[in-house]
C-alpha cells in the first residue's frame, strides 16, 4: 500500500518524491545528476519542481547561464527550449503561480539546489541553480530546494558561459531527461 501512495505521490506531482535524475547533454556536460530534493525543507517548490518533471517540461531545457566558480542555470520551461531564440532563455517560467520564498538556514555549499528568481523573494517559479562552490551571500535570499548527491563531476563539466551575466554563447548543454525519484 505504501508503494502505491508512493506511487500516486510521483504521478501527482506533490512533495513526497524525494528526488530528481536529471540526463544532461552537450559540449560540456555528458551524463546524469542526481539531486536530493528537500521537501520539509520547500515543500511548495518541491511541489512545483517535480510536477513540471513529472509533466516532461523540463526535457530539453538548456542550461542558460554559468557562470565559472558561482553556479548553473537552468530550469526555464517558456523560453529556454533547445533549439528556440536564445536570447529570451532566463526571462521565463512556467504556466504555474510563483511561489512564496521558503527560505532556510540551509547554506549555499558546493553541489546546493536553490530557486532562481527575480529581485521580488517572492516569484521563484521553474528556474534553479545548482553551486560549483560556497556563495554564502545567497544565504537566506534565496530558497535551497535540495542538494546534489551523484553527479557533481557532470555538473562541473557543464558548459561555462561567456556572455554578459555568464549567458552561454553558441549551443549551451541541455537537460535532455528529467525524471522524479523515489
Amino acid at each position: 500500500m505504501l508503494k502505491l501512495a508512493a506511487a500516486f505521490s510521483l504521478i501527482a506531482g506533490s512533495a513526497f518524491a524525494s528526488g530528481l535524475e536529471i540526463q544532461i547533454e552537450g559540449e560540456g556536460a555528458n551524463g546524469t545528476v542526481k539531486i536530493d530534493l528537500f521537501e520539509d525543507v520547500a515543500p511548495k517548490h518541491v511541489e512545483q519542481i517535480t510536477a513540471l518533471a513529472a509533466e516532461g517540461k523540463y526535457d530539453g531545457v538548456v542550461f542558460h547561464r554559468v557562470i565559472e566558480g558561482f553556479m548553473a542555470q537552468t530550469g526555464d520551461v517558456q523560453f529556454g527550449k533547445l533549439g528556440e531564440d536564445m536570447r529570451r532563455a532566463g526571462m521565463g517560467g512556467s504556466e504555474r503561480p510563483d511561489l512564496p520564498a521558503e527560505f532556510s538556514d540551509i547554506a549555499y555549499d558546493r553541489g546546493v539546489v536553490g530557486m532562481a528568481r527575480s529581485q521580488n523573494p517572492n516569484s521563484a517559479n521553474s528556474q534553479f541553480f545548482i553551486m560549483f562552490a560556497p556563495g554564502h551571500f545567497l544565504n537566506g535570499q534565496y530558497t535551497v530546494v535540495g542538494k546534489v548527491t551523484e553527479g557533481m563531476d557532470v555538473v562541473d563539466a557543464i558548459k561555462r558561459g561567456s556572455g554578459q551575466s555568464g549567458s552561454v554563447k553558441g549551443q549551451p548543454d541541455v537537460m535532455t531527461k528529467v525524471t522524479v525519484t523515489e
